[in-house]
């Protein structure tokens, strides 16, 4: 009885949950796009610093950028706060964001239209650059056919409206988990459909080293994987935030893989250029990049505070 009393408040949890969502969703569509846009970005530059992260995006932005002062990480905080808010108050409209809509310029769209028009699938690579969710709006609305990874909601009430709304102009998300996940891009490539990955967030199992801003960080070697399988390109993409609700998406020239014959080396290679790609677009604009997040390993943090500890002491010694 204990299990079905917890799996119940669980579902009903799930579904109030759910409910939320779809008050939030139905508020911010009655807005127009930039005042939705607007509102969002001042509610989390109000209260993100109020909240848990706001530490961990402190820490992170020291272990990014040692040699910047306090003003400049107060300023990227206090902008990132707004860029998230922007992008989860954009969530709900996004098929007002598209391409056709005239909200996005493409930079590089003759590259797109090569792949939508050549019929070998690429890997599209990213990371978590301003509203993130433009990206893939621009592949689809370029004629690729190409299935989007995404990390799954926990809610699965949720995560269902997430996938149709997507759907709706013509994302395909998909959640890989383990074997099944590779087992699917692996099918989609095989095919002759790209796939899309972003590559910035933390993978321990199974992941490569790579150096990001001096300190080495554990990154997904599976695009580097399904690329040299397929004898295709990487091929990175960026988002940036113009004005307001207005963006500019950028194809990169895509990054070619050698393969020496060495495949252990040559995935490390991939990964490594990956992670540099990323490394160089959050330099560029580190006020849109996503620092709620742990991207390197404990001993990192550790090393930070312990390098705090060490100035407190000095201070208090100091005559």
């Amino acid at each position: 009885m204990g299990d079905k009393t917890m799996s119940f408040g669980q579902d009903l949890t799930w579904r109030l949950e759910a409910g939320a969502f779809d008050l939030f969703t139905g508020l911010f569509r009655l807005l127009p796009v930039d005042a939705a846009s607007w509102l969002g970005g001042a509610l989390f530059r109000l209260f993100g610093p109020l909240t848990r992260t706001h530490a961990l995006a402190e820490q992170n932005l020291r272990l990014a950028f040692p040699d910047r002062d306090e003003a400049w990480r107060r300023r990227i905080l206090g902008d990132q706060w707004e860029s998230n808010g922007r992008t989860v108050a954009e969530f709900p409209m996004m098929d007002r964001l598209l391409p056709s809509t005239g909200r996005v310029e493409v930079v590089g769209a003759e590259r797109l239209a090569e792949i939508a028009a050549g019929g070998k699938p690429v890997v599209f690579v990213s990371g978590h650059f301003s509203n993130w969710e433009v990206m893939p709006a621009a592949i689809v609305n370029s004629g690729i056919n190409c299935e989007i990874t995404y990390r799954a909601a926990n809610n699965p009430y949720v995560d269902r409206r997430i996938r149709d709304s997507r759907f709706r102009y013509g994302v395909r998300l998909f959640a890989p988990k383990g074997g099944d996940g590779a087992r699917e891009m692996l099918t989609a490539l095989g095919k002759g459909v790209s796939v899309a990955l972003m590559n910035d967030q933390k993978f321990n199992l199974g992941g490569v080293a790579a150096p990001f801003f001096g300190r080495p960080v554990m990154a997904a070697p599976g695009p580097t994987r399904l690329a040299l399988r397929f004898g295709t390109v990487l091929q990175p993409m960026s988002v940036q935030r113009t004005r307001g609700a207005r963006f500019r998406v950028i194809v990169h020239p895509p990054i070619v893989l050698e393969r020496t014959g060495d495949r252990t080396a040559d995935i490390a290679e991939g990964v490594r250029r990956i992670t540099a790609f990323v490394e160089d677009r959050v330099r560029e604009r580190p006020e849109e990049w996503f620092w709620v997040h742990r991207r390197w390993p404990p001993e990192a943090y550790a090393s930070l505070a312990a390098d705090g500890d060490q100035a407190s002491t000095d201070s208090s010694a100091a005559p």
